[in-house]
């Protein structure tokens, strides 16, 4: 026969049993005179409780979202270190080296030139959207966002900063944010019809290459739409929830701007011009690095690389650029290394057309120290009122030592 199990110590019960003449229950080991229980066996509550393998699931979730925040910077810096390893440093070094001072000053000019009418396709979708931007302004801010790009990684914390400052500004923080985002879609979109279109017509060394991969793409791409139309479809429709209707209002709110008959000329002579001055860029880098190649051959080749530096996988710029320039010179027999001396003499060029940035964020903060300090100096030195009521009421002072002169009588 075998023994009931022990019950825990309960002081309430065994006062009440004790009081009607039943024996109390036997105490467990290490109870102590309080009835209060002993600590916890090892291996009974700890494994649920006090185990350090609890707090794993919030760390794992932290670790997770780290990578996703920063998995563009990650992706970037991976590609650089595998192009590094295969092709060595030297060839950073030597695109380094052949850059003069007649380069810069040329990268600069174009610099200014796409800045100027990127910020005009700026104000011309802010426009659009019914809010105000002048165009001086919108230089000025756009020269910030691309210093920024180009010196934070990620590659877009500058229009990020740009997006929330035109939202503070103009009193409209959602228009202010959608008129960025539509008009660097509006750029994106131009590239890459543009870009497909000469890739996948002109002949030029990645002719077959472009064909299959975008063959791969559009069968993935048709795909992944299946897979989700089949899970929409199958979902049961949620009461209240506007996430869809947000989509639509945002897409035909895009669609306006960018197909308006006042903005749409704007927006897509700006895109072109902007799109030219780019590839006007590569073309600069590639001469300086030596290549001997025509224009017909290069200018595939630089809207494969514009396309490769959209992507939000890189680290200031650098990453994708790199290893798809060195690949697409690699298969033209113009030599992998000479791909990526172009790709980085492009990323210095590219640096220093947004250095003016760096100047306005100089400026501004100075502007805005200077205005604090002066604001601390005028309430400083400010005129202080009388303490004395009386005698800022009346012309003549209630207090009969104001006004005389301190003689030792009167101290």
């Amino acid at each position: 026969m075998t023994a009931a199990p022990a019950e825990p110590f309960d002081s309430h019960r065994a006062t009440a049993d004790a009081a009607s003449g039943r024996p109390a229950p036997r105490a467990l080991p290490g109870d102590d005179a309080s009835g209060a229980p002993a600590a916890a066996l090892p291996g009974e509550g700890d494994a649920l409780e006090d185990s350090p393998a609890a707090p794993r699931p919030r760390a794992a979730g932290k670790v997770l979202r780290a990578l996703r925040a920063h998995f563009g910077s990650i992706a970037g810096t991976i590609i650089l270190v595998v192009v590094m390893w295969r092709l060595g440093t030297g060839v950073f070094v030597d695109g380094l080296r052949r850059i003069d001072g007649g380069t810069l000053v040329a990268a600069v000019g174009i610099g200014v030139l796409t800045t100027v009418v990127s910020a005009w396709r700026w104000c011309a979708v802010t426009r659009a959207l019914g809010l105000r931007l002048p165009l001086g302004p919108a230089v000025a801010d756009y020269y910030r966002a691309l210093f920024l790009n180009a010196a934070l990684p990620g590659g877009v914390l500058g229009d990020v900063h740009r997006a929330v400052r035109h939202g503070q500004s103009s009193g409209d923080m959602g228009r202010g944010v959608r008129a960025v985002v539509i008009e660097r879609m509006a750029g994106q979109l131009v590239l890459a019809v543009v870009g497909v279109a000469v890739l996948l017509t002109m002949p030029s060394p990645v002719l077959e290459q472009t064909r299959h991969t975008a063959g791969v793409l559009a069968l993935v791409t048709l795909g992944a739409t299946a897979i989700w139309a089949a899970l929409r479809m199958g979902r049961e429709p949620r009461p209240g929830r506007g996430r869809d209707g947000r989509v639509r209002a945002a897409l035909t709110e895009a669609r306006g701007a960018l197909l308006n008959r006042d903005s749409g000329p704007a927006v897509l002579i700006s895109s072109v011009v902007v799109l030219a001055g780019y590839v006007a860029m590569f073309l600069l880098a590639a001469r300086v690095a030596g290549t001997s190649v025509g224009p017909a051959t290069l200018v595939p080749l630089a809207l494969l690389a514009l396309i490769a530096m959209s992507l939000p996988l890189n680290v200031g710029g650098w990453g994708p650029r790199e290893g798809v320039t060195a690949w697409s010179f690699g298969a033209a027999g113009l030599g992998a290394s000479q791909g990526l001396t172009v790709a980085v003499v492009y990323g210095v060029l590219s640096f220093a057309a947004a250095l003016p940035g760096a100047l306005v964020l100089v400026g501004r903060w100075y502007g805005s120290l200077r205005a604090r300090r002066q604001s601390v100096t005028t309430e400083k030195y400010a005129p202080k009122d009388s303490t004395n009521p009386s005698s800022n009421s009346f012309p003549f002072s209630a207090d009969a030592n104001e006004g005389r002169p301190i003689t030792p009588e009167s101290v």
